[in-house]
């Protein structure tokens, strides 16, 4: 559904070299650091910003050829979109209808009162979740085939964060020719949501990998200098010096249990695993 194919754009202290795929009937994650080029990446993939070299393509077309009806297929919350604060979720309503042919008012109202979201209540009014679901439910309302959310959990609490996963959810299982590409620095929010996950470091994709591949098959091994020594290295991707000794990430866990019992295995948290991406060293 969406391809970003080498796609560069350099800055005076910053550089972006990625390659990316979105499926259709999937949900793709993009984590890392802030600053990690997460926010660069989808402003390329929308044609916000120009680009210095690579393609990408959105529904089979090049994004240059893109048509208003098919960017109107396309579902959008950035950390400082959003309508003024002086205007309630009714005021809302005749500028959607304007915008997207699609748009599907009642499902908006209906979904506001499902989520605790006053009709007649100005936005500023709004708590931090409120005004978050508020964003997701407008980028759904009308009918997008993709959504590109950039770090829509931001600053939400526990209970807040769990209620936008869950409309997520809903979202996708109401068509499969849907897909959803989502960013987040807390990539634990991802881990039960993502199909897939793309790491992404000082603008370039350091891991890429089925989450439940990385869940399952990828591991931390923590050991004492002499057992590193003595360590197969085939399998591991980083390493990093620890007071005990190392802490190294492979993609084998299987392996090494059955090997080096001696060796602590901890299954692999993809907060710990982007830790060591970036602060590890390759064996």
């Amino acid at each position: 559904m969406l391809e970003l194919q080498n796609v560069k754009k350099a800055y005076k202290n910053f550089s972006l070299d990625c390659s990316m795929r979105v499926k259709e009937g999937q949900i793709t994650g993009l984590v890392g650091q802030n600053g990690a080029g997460k926010s660069t990446a989808f402003k390329a993939a929308l044609g916000l910003i120009s680009f210095d070299g690579g393609r990408i393509t959105l529904f089979g077309k090049d994004i240059k050829a893109l048509s208003s009806k098919d960017r109107a297929r396309i579902g959008v919350v950035f950390p400082d979109s959003g309508f003024s604060g002086y205007l309630t979720v009714k005021d809302i309503v005749p500028v959607l209808k304007n915008l997207y042919s699609a748009f599907d008012a009642p499902f908006l109202i209906e979904q506001a009162g499902r989520f605790g979201l006053p009709l007649n209540q100005q936005i500023k009014a709004f708590s931090t979740g409120m005004k978050a679901k508020l964003k997701v439910l407008i980028a759904i309302s009308h009918h997008a085939n993709l959504l590109i959310l950039d770090e829509p959990t931001l600053g939400l609490d526990v209970v807040a964060r769990d209620e936008l996963l869950f409309m997520l959810r809903e979202y996708m299982e109401q068509d499969e020719r849907r897909a959803i590409l989502i960013s987040s620095h807390l990539s634990a929010d991802l881990e039960t949501l993502c199909d897939d996950l793309y790491m992404i470091h000082r603008g370039r994709i350091v891991l890429h990998e089925d989450t439940d591949v990385l869940l399952s098959d990828y591991a931390l091994l923590k050991m004492d200098r002499a057992q590193f020594d003595t360590l197969d290295k085939r399998f591991i991707l980083s390493c990093k010096d620890e007071p005990y000794g190392y802490s190294c990430l492979t993609n084998q866990r299987q392996f090494y249990m059955e090997n080096y019992p001696q060796v602590a295995i901890e299954k692999g948290s993809i907060d710990g695993m982007m830790t060591m991406m970036i602060k590890g060293v390759s064996a």
